[in-house]
């Protein structure tokens, strides 16, 4: 399987030997009032990358230049831009298998945690660069704006307006029955049968003697 690993937009002539890419957990476990345990299920950490570049200082047949790079200096030169920006980059790798059927490839932003530079003697003059690098999930803030408004005169309140009466409500009547007087009609309609004369005062157009009413009148009645 054919490897091509780029870090921002330089292509490493030769793919590292391994690329371990770490999702750490964030799990957490508690104990109970019971004394049982449990394990609290959080999201995974953000991607952790850790790999040994080698920038080969000689020309091996297996090294590809894409002109990305021209050196083991314009590399650290690059590496050391990335770093001091704390700029996020794209780290790829495309991956090729056998006659060309293509695999899952890898695209995670990250920033540069830390470098090393090495000296290894089996690596001859080959430069040794070992890079840690952390996913990064862009974030923002929410911007608000707030609008100051000036004082403004409080109108004076409005006096409701007065109830309308509406119509009085239809007055109670009675109908005379047989047998009966003002009296018996005061003290069964109004329960206080001394006020008949209240009857009599609301009903002088039908009433010309208190004594004398006939059955079928139709009375109203004091409230």
């Amino acid at each position: 399987m054919a490897y091509e690993v780029y870090i921002d937009d330089m292509l490493l002539p030769l793919p590292p030997q391994k690329i371990p890419i770490k999702y750490p957990g964030q799990n957490k476990s508690t104990t109970l009032i019971n004394g049982e345990e449990i394990n609290l299920i959080r999201p995974s950490g953000l991607a952790e990358i850790t790999i040994d570049v080698v920038i080969p200082q000689m020309n091996y047949p297996s090294a590809v230049w894409d002109g990305s790079i021209d050196d083991a200096e314009d590399f650290l030169d690059h590496l050391h831009d990335l770093k001091e920006s704390g700029d996020s980059f794209e780290f790829i790798v495309i991956r090729d298998g056998p006659g060309r059927n293509d695999f899952f490839d890898t695209n995670i932003d990250v920033t540069l945690e830390d470098y090393k530079i090495s000296d290894d003697v089996k690596e001859g003059l080959d430069l040794v660069v070992s890079l840690t690098m952390k996913e990064y999930k862009s974030y923002g803030t929410k911007i608000m704006n707030f609008v100051i408004v000036e004082d403004q005169p409080v109108p004076a309140a409005e006096e409701p307006e007065p109830e309308r009466e509406g119509s009085p409500p239809a007055a109670e009547t009675y109908t005379v029955q047989k047998g009966d007087c003002l009296w018996n009609i005061a003290k069964k309609k109004l329960g206080n049968g001394s006020r008949w004369q209240e009857i009599y005062n609301l009903n002088r157009d039908k009433i010309s003697n208190p004594n004398l009413i006939q059955p079928g009148w139709v009375l109203t009645m004091p409230a």
